[in-house]
């Protein structure tokens, strides 16, 4: 079998929409700013996947939307959680926790390498 992408990169489409939802609880953010912030926590995910995902959770109505003008630029859209989102959100967290805690009783710490 031929390994088309890392496993981080799987887990990461897993999450991605979580991940989303948390940045947009910090405040509101918009698309270009969350692609940046997930980069800096070591998360790379390019543009082609945050926008679709972001159109995914407002069409599921998670999100609201705010233009805003771009202090010279372009204006810009600005992502928010709504009601519905934060709910989706704490469950998801929830969620996460357990399914961390299954999976690292399975892996367990890092093995020592050998000398």
């Amino acid at each position: 079998m031929e390994e088309t992408s890392t496993p981080r990169a799987q887990w990461l489409r897993g999450v991605l929409d979580m991940c989303l939802l948390a940045l947009m609880a910090e405040a509101p953010v918009y698309g270009y700013e969350m692609t940046v912030r997930l980069a800096e926590v070591g998360l790379d995910v390019a543009d082609g996947s945050i926008y679709p995902a972001l159109a995914r959770l407002r069409k599921r109505g998670l999100v609201e939307t705010e233009r805003r003008s771009g202090g010279g630029g372009p204006a810009r859209t600005y992502y928010s959680p709504s009601g519905a989102g934060m709910r989706m959100l704490r469950a998801w967290g929830r969620d996460w926790g357990e399914f961390a805690t299954s999976i690292g009783a399975i892996v367990g710490p890092p093995a020592r390498e050998e000398s």
